[in-house]
């Protein structure tokens, strides 16, 4: 029998990380943690899905975005969103 049937056989699956307790990525991601850090990344993002989507450039939706983020600054939440 080769190895691959015999490990498809068994009726459960191996879970390597079951009994970790994960962090959030927006705990352990040195970009997310730094609130400046964390804002350039968001807008830089959601500028570049918006220019495929409209066909704009991404240095005139990211320059929207900077004018229009005059708002509070963004701060992870505690925990988990999920």
């Amino acid at each position: 029998m080769p190895v691959y049937e015999k490990w498809s056989a068994r009726p459960f699956s191996y879970c390597y990380n079951l009994h970790m307790k994960q962090k959030p990525l927006i705990e352990t991601n040195p970009y997310l943690r730094d609130p400046a850090k964390f804002r350039k990344a968001l807008i830089t993002s959601v500028a570049s899905s918006t220019a495929i989507e409209t066909g704009s450039p991404v240095a005139s939706v990211a320059r929207m975005l900077e004018e229009s983020a005059k708002s509070a600054p963004l701060t992870p939440t505690r925990g988990s969103a999920r």
